[in-house]
């Protein structure tokens, strides 16, 4: 029975004894504006969608996944994948603190407390959806922005 798989592509021989050369060279290549603008607009709207489904955990997995992908195809796409990583880990942050804060307040106000804190919780997610929101409009109307109230962790 033959072989049903050929040589893999990726590999030739140049018949003089050399070692194997890729046949081809895979380079990213760099975005037309308009794929920047568009790809820059969804790292934003991508995560406001993945928070809606989520309740607000998933958000980072739209960030991520366009910063991962595209980071290298052109600076516009590039800050605006990694501002909507920043706001991602800016909100993961204050919900860490808030979180941790909402236990003690709740116990030595009795409970009352958490109707301060709660809301609080609450007003870090919808902040990161404005944030992300004004982000994505942004970016579809070619426009350099880095949002208010967040450091740079991702460049």
């Amino acid at each position: 029975m033959s072989d049903q798989y050929p040589q893999h592509p990726t590999t030739q021989h140049d018949g003089f004894g050399q070692q194997p050369q890729p046949a081809h060279q895979t380079q990213l290549s760099t975005m037309s504006p308009e794929d920047e603008r568009t790809w820059g607009a969804i790292s934003h709207a991508g995560a406001v969608v993945a928070m809606i489904c989520s309740a607000g955990f998933l958000g980072f997995l739209a960030s991520i996944a366009v910063y991962v992908v595209h980071k290298d195809r052109g600076p516009f796409v590039r800050a605006h994948a990694a501002n909507s990583l920043n706001i991602q880990i800016t909100m993961f942050i204050w919900l860490v603190v808030l979180g941790i804060l909402t236990i003690p307040v709740a116990i030595f106000t009795l409970g009352l407390g958490l109707v301060v804190m709660l809301p609080a919780l609450a007003a870090a997610f919808v902040v990161a959806g404005v944030l992300h929101v004004i982000g994505a409009v942004k970016a579809y109307n070619g426009e350099w922005w880095n949002p208010p109230f967040t450091p740079s962790f991702v460049k």
